[in-house]
């Protein structure tokens, strides 16, 4: 089997929650030896639903320190001696308290990669204030608001994680850029990422078309959106259908075909894009009344035939039975249960297999044996779990 990317490439996770240790998953998937630091009382996150540590934690081997202690901190520095990647959202102060900054934990070690991840960068007025993708990422990027289905409309509250996961990969993308540039140079360096970052990334479009100067059309409800082909249309059984037609001269004939309304081909409000616009309000109830007349599997074969660009929207629960999902391989069977599946990371690379999906470490559960791979003696590991340093006995819990 071809050797796995970072396989030799030693990783530890001292981050919590969601977006940064999903950095280290990714890491982990394509072979890093990936270590989740812990408190003696754990990650926060760790007490979520245990299919959420599961996708945060996969393929990890876990360590307990607490570095708030000497005897800890100085086990760390032992095992930072041999690793190549430090990955941290602390806040930047407590990094600095704790004396886990990159300036304490790179000197010495010209090649260490230190990760940083913060709610809004760095430097600046707002970088002491705490943050979770629902503020930081979608909050105080404009996506909030650009996601509001109407100027009237209140805005909805955020997916949880949909912010953190993508922000991830973001910081992923610094890890590998900076592993090339060691390869290079010899050096690591610190590299960073932050929500505000990829929020402002994902959101970029809209953004960057204000900072040009344009106007942002006013956002209409559904019934009233001003192109009938990009839009949203309930069918019989509840579900939902999704249009997105640019091609219209091609495909709006062919929509009309397939849904039943050829004789709309010849009405002279819909003949062109020009007066589809100025009628898209009738023209929606026609294919608000067709899409409703059948359900969800119907369309999807009858629109699939006709070439016609849309997606069914499913929910969270019909993903695990979506046949292209799992084809793709974006959702992976654990390796310790193949029966159940996993949320796989992003992209492939040809040649270069992926990890299994293997359990999310217990508590503490290789504490021992990664520090004894650090040099630690038994007397000295044993010295460090009576002080406490290491939390109590590692469980299958």
């Amino acid at each position: 089997m071809t050797e796995r990317l970072f396989h030799g490439v030693k990783v530890i996770d001292a981050a919590t929650f969601v977006a940064a240790p999903a950095c280290g998953v990714i890491l982990a998937d394509f072979g890093a030896d990936v270590i989740k630091l812990e408190p003696p009382e754990g990650d926060p996150y760790r007490r979520a639903a245990p299919p959420l540590w599961q996708l945060a934690s996969r393929n990890k081997r876990g360590l307990v320190l607490d570095l708030r202690s000497a005897d800890g901190l100085a086990a760390l520095h032992r095992i930072l001696d041999d690793t190549d990647v430090f990955i941290t959202n602390l806040p930047l102060g407590a990094r600095e308290r704790m004396k886990v900054s990159y300036a304490h934990l790179s000197a010495g070690r010209p090649r260490l990669i230190y990760a940083s991840f913060t709610a809004y960068g760095e430097i600046g007025p707002d970088v002491d204030k705490p943050g979770f993708d629902s503020t930081s990422y979608w909050a105080r990027t404009g996506i909030l608001d650009e996601a509001r289905p109407n100027d009237e409309a209140e805005p909805a509250w955020p997916v949880p994680g949909i912010g953190d996961q993508p922000a991830g990969v973001g910081l992923f993308a610094a890890i590998a850029g900076a592993l090339y540039r060691r390869e290079r140079t010899g050096l690591g360096g610190m590299v960073s990422s932050s929500l505000l970052a990829n929020g402002l990334w994902a959101n970029g479009l809209p953004v960057q078309a204000a900072l040009g100067g344009a106007r942002r059309l006013p956002r209409a409800p559904r019934l009233a959106r001003p192109n009938a082909l990009v839009n949203n249309y309930r069918c019989a059984d509840g579900g939902w259908i999704s249009l997105m037609i640019m091609n219209e001269e091609k495909l709006f004939p062919a929509l009309l075909d397939a849904l039943g309304l050829g004789p709309l081909r010849g009405d002279p409000r819909f003949l062109t894009r020009e007066t589809r616009a100025t009628h898209a309000a009738p023209l929606i109830v026609e294919l608000d009344a067709a899409f409703a007349t059948r359900g969800v599997t119907h369309w999807r074969e009858t629109l699939d035939r006709a070439g016609v660009t849309f997606d069914v929207m499913l929910t969270v629960e019909q993903i695990g039975q979506d046949q292209q999902i799992l084809a793709s391989g974006a959702l992976a069977p654990l390796a310790h249960n193949p029966d159940a599946l996993t949320v796989s990371s992003p992209f492939e690379l040809a040649d270069a297999p992926k990890t299994p999906a293997g359990p999310a470490p217990t508590l503490g559960e290789h504490s021992d044996d990664i520090l004894a791979e650090a040099g630690l003696s038994p007397d000295e590991i044993a010295s460090l779990r009576k002080s406490g340093a290491l939390g109590a006995t590692p469980t299958s819990a």
